[in-house]
């Protein structure tokens, strides 16, 4: 494992359920349709910092991307990630972490990491990086939990009743950041897989409540998408 890197227990300890999360998390497809929306994904060096087994590697390889970096510091995630990737064209996984991200400067167009910056505070290292790496006219997207709404956002703060959205939302301001609102869904397969999820990301009092309260094998879930654009012109994708 690189040195720096933030325990992760959900992916860490249990990929293979996490595998099922992601299975599930927006099967409609918003998240990717919003970034689309805010910046061009073909055609672009693009950068998933975080990237766990590798999960999402694929789908931007598939997308038009010139090529695909995934960055993780967890050795057996690592391992994972490159196995999912192997043979295909223009997509590598690096060890490494967003703090010290393995990678020259301006040779990124597009930077996302999916639930890899959580509560804003504390990952100013990893920004500092961003400034770094994302080229002019490029943008970063930071996928993160909306505890504001949703039930899922109601479990997360009942879970974390330290979490304050407010100072979130404050942090995110002052590193000049904008906000799209989405409102996704887990959709899991059977009330099995719910359980098992629902069991990797909350403490075991506070998963007993919700899966006693919640039927079914789905829920709604808020998620702030924020993203940042770097001043100047965007490279060709031919250059």
């Amino acid at each position: 494992m690189t040195g720096g890197a933030i325990r992760s227990p959900n992916i860490w300890d249990a990929p293979d359920v996490y595998e099922l999360e992601n299975l599930g998390a927006d099967r409609e497809g918003l998240l990717e349709a919003a970034m689309r929306r805010i910046h061009p994904l073909e055609g672009s060096d693009l950068l998933d910092i975080g990237c766990g087994t590798g999960f999402h590697l694929p789908r931007f390889a598939a997308l038009g991307c010139r090529s695909v970096t995934g960055v993780e510091p967890h050795g057996p995630l690592l391992d994972a990630a490159r196995a999912r990737v192997t043979g295909l064209p223009g997509t590598r996984v690096l060890e490494g972490t967003a703090q010290a991200l393995p990678l020259a400067a301006s040779s990124v167009d597009v930077a996302h990491a999916r639930w890899a910056y959580f509560f804003g505070a504390g990952s100013e290292p990893g920004l500092a990086e961003l400034d770094r790496v994302v080229r002019p006219g490029g943008v970063a997207f930071v996928v993160d939990n909306d505890a504001t709404r949703s039930t899922f956002g109601r479990w997360f703060r009942r879970a974390n009743p330290a979490y304050d959205p407010a100072a979130v939302e404050r942090f995110w301001a002052r590193q000049g950041w904008s906000r799209e609102r989405l409102t996704i869904a887990w959709e899991l397969d059977s009330r099995e897989d719910l359980e098992a999820v629902v069991r990797i990301e909350f403490p075991e009092t506070a998963a007993d409540g919700i899966l006693a309260e919640h039927e079914g094998s789905s829920v709604d879930y808020a998620v702030n998408l924020w993203w940042r654009r770097w001043p100047g012109c965007r490279p060709s994708p031919l250059g």
